[in-house]
């Protein structure tokens, strides 16, 4: 089994973070440092250390859904006294780990789990997993700026992909929208409303891939049944 395959088993993160310890140098096999990949390990010989942790594979699947609120890290450890998600989520025993990210400033559905595999096509940019947000953001966009969101706008070097944008109400001097984006880069929701010249306000993801938030209470957490979990595997 690959290196980074095992340490995503284990609940240290997904494989693509995985890889990135590793190359970190904070892996260790048989007690050698290792810092490429490519290195695969016998899980029943083997003996892995991060950060000089042993670890061992998860063999009890955890998978959870939050509704996090604005405030809180999407981070593994607690880094200049902020807030982070793992806080939240009491009486879990197995280390777990957020899928994919939101900002400090976002709120909204965020999965935890010590799947790695699943974690993995859940954010990989190739599976195209649809996340859904609602944001208020200020005024109100006309069509042609509505259009232009649609296309694709260049940020950060980069046009993104086609995505969904609704005006569901009209306010004063702001307007609720729904988006829809299958990509996930950093902040990408917050950039792509300033290019068109409406700056988020609030920001809230609402579903990822058909997976609703419904009536979860704001900070508040649950197992995901059966059924989602199954949902999400064949995605």
């Amino acid at each position: 089994m690959r290196l980074q395959h095992y340490m995503a088993k284990s609940g240290i993160a997904s494989r693509r973070k995985s890889e990135s310890i590793i190359l970190a140098g904070r892996v260790m096999v048989n007690n050698q440092i290792v810092d490429r990949l490519g290195v695969k390990v016998d899980p029943d010989r083997d003996i892995v250390h991060v950060d000089n942790r042993v670890i061992k594979m998860e063999r009890h699947k955890i998978y959870i859904m939050l509704n996090k609120p604005v405030g809180y890290v999407t981070t593994m450890k607690n880094k200049h006294d902020q807030k982070i998600v793992l806080d939240l989520i009491r009486g879990v025993e197995e280390r777990i780990f957020p899928v994919g990210r939101l900002d400090q400033d976002t709120s909204g559905l965020l999965l935890l789990t010590n799947d790695g595999y699943l974690a993995h096509r859940l954010t990989h940019p190739r599976y195209e997993i649809t996340k859904v947000y609602e944001a208020v953001v200020r005024g109100i966009p006309n069509n042609s700026k509505l259009m232009k969101f649609r296309k694709g706008l260049k940020i950060d070097g980069r046009v993104t992909a086609r995505a969904y944008v609704k005006v569901l109400k009209r306010y004063k001097d702001s307007s609720l929208l729904e988006i829809a984006i299958h990509e996930g880069r950093n902040r990408q929701v917050r950039k792509m409303c300033k290019y068109i010249g409406h700056p988020v306000i609030e920001l809230k993801r609402i579903s990822i891939s058909g997976l609703a938030l419904d009536d979860l209470p704001i900070g508040k957490w649950r197992y995901l049944t059966k059924d989602e979990v199954g949902y999400l595997s064949r995605l």
